[in-house]
């Protein structure tokens, strides 16, 4: 038989086995599409986290998925120094998503870049200088969020260095991530 035969009779057979291997590969296929444009878009494999908290409300809520782009192409725009028209999830300033203190294994956290320190600077307003440059993040939500990241618990008295940044939210999808919370 001719390959081209052999796609026909594969592509055409009424077998069960056949059908469900051209099934599983039809799903590999969408699948190699969809990583393939994920990294052309996004930069990254798996461009995707479900929100697990509320400390981003009213701008994210629990179960929304966001998509994040690389932190290696785009730059990062705080709530201080961006341009007055940029807006990043209805406010000023980038979203990001790092790992609090570069720990692999931990769950990550999405927070705003509120300000960028540098080395020695106050980290806040009265506050202690910080130990190495890098970000001084916060949490949208005012219930719960009422201080800095390094202010608390989340990444205390340690601005998020670049390298501790996984990437920059970008787009969000309400609601399916519990789905994904679900299954954790």
């Amino acid at each position: 038989m001719e390959i081209g035969e052999i796609i026909h009779t594969f592509k055409n057979s009424d077998n069960f086995w056949v059908g469900i291997a051209r099934d599983g590969l039809s799903v590999l296929a969408i699948l190699a599409v969809i990583g393939i444009l994920s990294q052309l878009f996004f930069g990254m494999w798996t461009p995707m986290v479900a929100v697990e908290s509320g400390s981003m409300e009213p701008h994210m809520y629990r179960g929304d998925i966001i998509f994040i782009e690389d932190f290696d192409r785009t730059q990062i725009e705080t709530l201080r120094n961006a341009p007055a028209d940029y807006i990043s999830f209805e406010k000023k300033g980038d979203v990001i998503l790092y790992r609090p203190y570069g720990q692999k294994g931990v769950t990550p956290v999405i927070h705003r870049a509120m300000y960028f320190v540098e080395e020695g600077q106050p980290m806040w307003e009265g506050g202690p200088e910080a130990p190495h440059e890098g970000y001084i993040t916060k949490g949208d939500n005012t219930k719960t969020n009422s201080y800095y990241d390094q202010q608390g618990q989340i990444s205390y008295l340690s601005p998020v260095k670049e390298e501790w940044i996984i990437g920059i939210a970008r787009y969000k999808i309400p609601y399916i991530g519990h789905i994904r919370l679900l299954l954790s």
